[in-house]
């Protein structure tokens, strides 16, 4: 089974007790909060969850899979996700 935001909306809604709208709302600005701090160079740090950071890559030469033939492949930033520790203990434990 895959999460979504629909199910996160619908857990918020059920565990604190709130309408969907209201739910809803809440992800939403979550999320969006999360990737402002992202676009903004900052580091985002949910303790006991982990943390989002975004990472550079350089460029480099790749290959064409159809043709073989050479690509450069340009450096791009890319968000990176660490778990904490307790997110660690919590999957290993099961």
């Amino acid at each position: 089974m895959t999460v979504t935001k629909a199910h996160l909306v619908d857990l918020v809604a059920k565990r604190a007790d709130v309408s969907h709208k209201v739910a809803d709302e809440a992800v939403r600005v979550i999320l969006e909060g999360v990737i402002e701090a992202l676009q903004n160079g900052e580091k985002v740090e949910l303790r006991g969850f982990g943390s989002f950071r975004i990472r550079q890559r350089g460029s480099r030469i790749g290959r064409n899979p159809k043709t073989g033939e050479r690509v450069n492949v340009p450096a791009k930033k890319i968000p990176y996700f660490k778990p904490g520790k307790d997110l660690r203990e919590q999957l290993l434990a099961r």
